[in-house]
């Protein structure tokens, strides 16, 4: 027997579902990044809390503590700053921490990625698989990673999930492989099915450390774009297949910062658009 009762309001709805049922049949749902729902079970009870897209994207950047700001100044532009930001509440003010640094983007420029960001709805196209464009929007960061060995000074302080660069770490960049947009370990997959990935252990240093960033996280949506870092820069100036670079110094610097527990998120925006969305999503002035 199920009972259902749907309550909306402007924008979202609540749904409550009550069915006779037993406990370990109950499986739980979690906020979605791109935050569509968000499920709250009991026993025999379950509701749903719907939120529009733009409401679930203010309570996840209220839960950002730690701010990478990246401004570019169009569409166009392979490179731009970047700023940290720090805050102690969602109801505090953002603080620069530190000055702002160069940093390399895509050679074709920026397209709006897939992030915890609503989508845009405008004429500017979404990124795609080795268009050259680093996405825009926001992001959060998941992970760092690099030559280091965990046990070493920058292992044992990362504070987020660290991923030692080794010969069988593979970033899968193939749209048609199951693992697409993942960085796994090859020795632990038994039949790979890709036709192509990113080395994380390098010749140079590009990847000598980086940091993560959830473009087109769970589920990847396959051509949609992968493999989206913070990373090392090949030198200054010299634009990116699609990520976010700078020098070595800037990105040690940065990743011994960041903290998983402050819901580091990347901003990343074209100055017209940050200009645009800055008072809606809460964003602090930047100056170079």
């Amino acid at each position: 027997m199920v009972f259902h009762r749907r309550i909306d309001w402007p924008n979202c709805c609540l749904f409550v579902e009550a069915r006779y049922r037993h406990r370990s049949q109950l499986a739980p749902d979690f906020l979605h990044p791109t935050g569509k729902s968000a499920r709250i079970e009991a026993r025999s009870v379950s509701i749903v809390f719907i939120m529009s897209s733009e409401q679930a994207f203010q309570l996840l950047m209220s839960a950002t503590r730690q701010l990478i700001l990246v401004i570019a100044e169009d569409w166009a532009s392979s490179g731009g700053w970047l700023r940290r930001f720090v805050r102690v509440g969602a109801d505090e003010a953002w603080q620069p921490l530190g000055s702002a640094v160069p940093v390399s983007l895509g050679r074709s420029g920026l397209a709006w990625g897939r992030g915890l960001h609503p989508e845009s709805g405008g004429t500017v196209p979404g990124k795609q698989e080795g268009d050259g464009r680093a996405p825009a929007g926001v992001f959060a960061i998941t992970a760092l990673f690099g030559e280091a060995a965990p046990d070493s000074a920058l292992g044992r302080a990362a504070r987020l999930p660290y991923l030692q660069a080794s010969i069988n770490l593979k970033a899968i960049d193939d749209p048609a492989s199951r693992h697409y947009n993942r960085i796994v370990d090859q020795s632990s997959i038994t039949q790979p099915d890709w036709a192509s990935c990113e080395e994380m252990l390098r010749s140079d240093q590009r990847y000598a450390i980086g940091a993560v960033v959830a473009h087109n996280a769970e589920p990847p949506l396959p051509g949609a774009g992968s493999c989206i870092f913070l990373h090392v820069w090949a030198s200054a100036g010299v634009p990116t297949a699609g990520c976010t670079a700078m020098s070595l110094a800037n990105m040690s610097e940065l990743a011994g910062w960041l903290d998983g527990a402050a819901a580091p998120a990347l901003v990343q925006l074209p100055r017209g658009e940050y200009e645009e969305l800055r008072e809606a999503w809460g964003l602090p002035d930047f100056l170079v």
